[in-house]
């Protein structure tokens, strides 16, 4: 036994990973993972509201803006949330300056500290060299356009300061879990988010059959911008197929394909069962094709017996370029200002009214509508069609009925016509026009039997002369 190696570890051994939540959505996710226990990992949550900092069962707290706000939080504006995280910089750096190399950083975006905050964080981890994921949520629509658009300028902040960054859509979240009671669906959204840092913490500290490292995991997501992500769990004798297709239907996708990823970490996990090389080949196989063949994709395999008869599998996409971020868009949707109806309905009695530099299509006068489109100053930025819809009196109404009939027999007159005419279509093409419409015109005369010549003028003794009283010649000088 003399010649086995032996490994002193520190005692205060620091972990190479940390969790940061920040403000109050982030900071409730990471009480929730520190209760579910994450292997490896250390949590740290940052906050400007001290009574959530006292609430929280997480050893290691920051109070960001003790002089500016007090310990009363930053009350929905991000900019005080930014002035109270760069007012406790200093306190962050000295965490993770003990031997972080990877730092997740999750928050709530549409609120005060976490939307303002969490960029400074994100930006000060990434100069120190720490690799850093950021996992962030969008509000529930029904929070409306204001938080929405806060958390869409916080997204597009945090997204310049990490190498990767999940978007993880709240609303997406309520679709599937929406009849929950409010509290219990609010934890589905903080068990999502501890899916999403579990899933990437544990392929790097669980150890496993093949193992997936941090340097792995360094390659897949250093400057990698968005990152899409999925997880899901199989069981019974499809359990892989289940488990590949959940995790590629997750909620953290949001309905988002990994087509055109560029890079792809793939971690499976099996409990007591083990997963066999069958079940291993096909999940393999089947993201490769999900993803493309171009795509570089890294895995691993490791065993958590918790899981039972279970296969779970987690996947990483990265290396998008500049493919749009779909939560942001749909989501920027709903922050613009409500547009007037598209139809509106004008009733107009006995006195017509003309709408402001409007241009009329015309309609016969028996049409029940005139449809106007309108092209005013004041609405022409509208996708808005106008009605004008008459209502005549009785009067009015009985002469436009004689009218109505008196113009439909004078049209069944003009069709007999018509078809008189096209019925004896071959003997009028014998007969002349001119004759047809019975016009007096006199026949000319040959011009090929006249005597005078088209090139010569003579007189009676046949001398070339020149008319006295020619028409082109004037004596008048210019």
């Amino acid at each position: 036994m003399d010649d086995l190696l032996e490994f002193n570890l520190p005692v205060n051994f620091k972990t190479i990973i940390k969790v940061i939540g920040v403000g109050g959505g982030g900071s409730n996710a990471v009480n929730f993972m520190y209760d579910k226990g994450i292997t490896g990992v250390d949590f740290i949550v940052a906050n400007t509201d001290v009574q959530a900092l006292a609430k929280s069962p997480v050893r290691k707290k920051v109070q960001l803006g003790k002089t500016l706000t007090e310990g009363l939080g930053a009350g929905n504006q991000p900019d005080k949330g930014r002035e109270a995280a760069i007012e406790n910089i200093e306190d962050i750096k000295a965490i993770l300056s003990e031997g972080t190399k990877m730092v997740f950083i999750t928050a709530g975006m549409g609120g005060g500290t976490g939307t303002g905050a969490a960029p400074v964080i994100a930006e000060a981890a990434k100069e120190m060299g720490i690799l850093t994921v950021g996992i962030v949520t969008l509000p529930f629509r029904y929070e409306g356009r204001k938080r929405i658009k806060s958390a869409v300028e916080g997204i597009t902040l945090m997204e310049k300061h990490v190498d990767a960054l999940l978007i993880i859509n709240n609303e997406k979240i309520r679709e599937i879990y929406g009849d929950l009671a409010g509290s219990k669906a609010l934890g589905k959204a903080d068990e999502v988010l501890t899916v999403a840092a579990k899933g990437i913490a544990e392929i790097i500290t669980v150890e496993g059959h093949i193992n997936v490292d941090f340097a792995d995991v360094d390659t897949v997501m250093k400057s990698s911008g968005v990152a899409l992500m999925g997880t899901g769990e199989g069981v019974g004798n499809n359990r892989a197929e289940i488990a590949v297709k959940a995790a590629l239907t997750s909620p953290l996708l949001d309905n988002t394909d990994i087509k055109g990823a560029k890079n792809i970490l793939l971690n499976i996990v099996s409990g007591e069962n083990e997963a066999t090389m069958d079940e291993i080949s096909y999940i393999n196989e089947y993201v490769q094709r999900e993803a493309g063949n171009s795509a570089d994709l890294i895995w691993g395999n490791n065993v958590n017996e918790a899981l039972g008869e279970k296969i779970a599998v987690t996947i990483i996409a990265t290396g998008f370029g500049t493919r749009d971020i779909p939560e942001i868009y749909i989501n920027n949707a709903a922050e613009e200002e409500e547009k007037p109806t598209d139809k509106k309905i004008i009733i107009i009695g006995d006195t017509p009214v003309k709408p402001k530099e409007s241009e009329f299509i015309q309609s016969n006068e028996y049409d029940s509508e005139i449809k106007v489109k309108s092209t005013s100053e004041h609405t022409e930025n509208m996708n808005t069609e106008i009605f004008v819809q008459n209502i005549p009196n009785e009067e009015d109404h009985e002469k436009k009925i004689e009218r109505h009939v008196q113009s439909s027999v004078e049209i069944s007159s003009e069709k007999q016509k018509i078809a008189d005419y096209l019925s004896n279509i071959d003997e009028l093409e014998d007969v002349p026009a001119y004759k047809r419409k019975g016009l007096n015109i006199k026949e000319e005369k040959d011009t090929e039997k006249t005597d005078f010549s088209r090139e010569t003028l003579t007189d009676e003794n046949g001398e070339i002369s020149i008319k006295e009283n020619n028409s082109y010649l004037h004596d008048k000088a210019d």
